[in-house]
């Protein structure tokens, strides 16, 4: 198990309990009351620390090594019943976008996001879940295919951002991400967007425009990471948690200033906790938001997305 710099009390107090317990099973001295006390610290400390993070804690809770990533959610939701579709049928099969077919009981889904890897090795493999523009035409040909045969698209997003490199520039990044926001606004077909990680930028945006945008309690989502905000602000990375705090990023932010419909409650510590709770939990949620939008026609549908997205950002001076 792997701890944040927040968590180290946590971590202590579980190291008290474990030592408490293999002196009660080693020995003839009676521990038990003593492993209650420590058991009931424990649990205060850990209501007290969570539900009490910062934005930057959140932040780092969404990079939490151990933190389930998107196709760890949709073979836990499908099963054996998700079909990977592969390429962009223009330049290569880009590794940190992933999409294909799954079913949640008998209905199919068109599921699309960012995969980052597990180590070394597959981060490179994945560009740490970078996409590049083939990434980007790759989810707008999934989402076109989907559309063509009335399925609706789940996307789910975790990703630092677009990559930024020379070559995905030349190869018309921007232009992609703008392709693929425009295309979402019209689909005619429902749009279920999940926030499982980090959301940042227009990576991010390049499949997130949807009917219905759910966001985990510990996800971050903002035009900029608090490291690059802080770089260019005070030509520093050390002002990171001002920055986070600064750009409202949290899910309870991003609900108050009404950019996101429903925040989707983890297990306490995190989504790495309870992986299997956390992953029926947004099962529920695509299904039971997937159950309302059904009931709209293709006109109906795109029209409310359109007018969600118009009144985005309106207030009264």
């Amino acid at each position: 198990m792997e701890y944040l710099d927040f968590e180290l009390p946590i971590k202590e107090l579980e190291e008290q309990l474990d030592k408490c317990m293999v002196i009660g099973e080693e020995s003839d001295v009676d521990v038990s009351e003593t492993c209650k006390q420590i058991e009931k610290k424990l649990s205060e400390t850990r209501k007290e620390i969570y539900r009490n993070l910062t934005a930057w804690q959140r932040v780092q809770l969404s990079r939490h090594p151990n933190r389930p990533y998107t196709l760890d959610y949709i073979r836990a939701i499908c099963g054996d019943t998700f079909l990977e579709m592969h390429g962009d049928r223009n330049v290569k099969d880009d590794k940190a976008m992933i999409g294909g077919l799954g079913k949640i009981g008998d209905q199919s889904y068109m599921f699309i996001g960012q995969q980052k890897g597990y180590n070394t090795k597959t981060r490179q493999y994945r560009n740490f879940g970078m996409a590049n523009p083939e990434g980007y035409r790759k989810a707008l040909r999934l989402m076109k295919s989907a559309e063509k045969f009335n399925i609706p698209v789940v996307c789910l997003i975790d990703t630092p951002g677009a990559y930024p490199g020379i070559e995905a520039e030349q190869r018309g990044q921007g232009e992609a991400i703008a392709r693929n926001i425009l295309e979402m606004t019209r689909l005619k077909v429902p749009i279920i967007v999940v926030i499982i990680g980090e959301g940042a930028s227009g990576g991010a945006l390049g499949i997130g425009v949807g009917d219905v945008v759910l966001m985990l309690e510990n996800t971050w989502y903002s035009v900029i990471s608090p490291e690059s905000c802080s770089s260019i602000l005070w030509r520093s990375w050390e002002f990171k948690e001002t920055a986070a705090e600064a750009l409202k990023l949290t899910s309870t932010d991003m609900k108050k200033l009404k950019l996101i419909d429903e925040i989707v409650r983890e297990p306490e510590g995190g989504a790495h906790t309870n992986r299997e709770k956390t992953f029926q939990t947004v099962k529920n949620k695509i299904a039971a938001h997937f159950e309302q939008l059904e009931k709209l026609s293709p006109k109906e549908l795109v029209n409310a997305r359109m007018e969600k997205y118009a009144n985005m950002g309106v207030f009264n001076g």
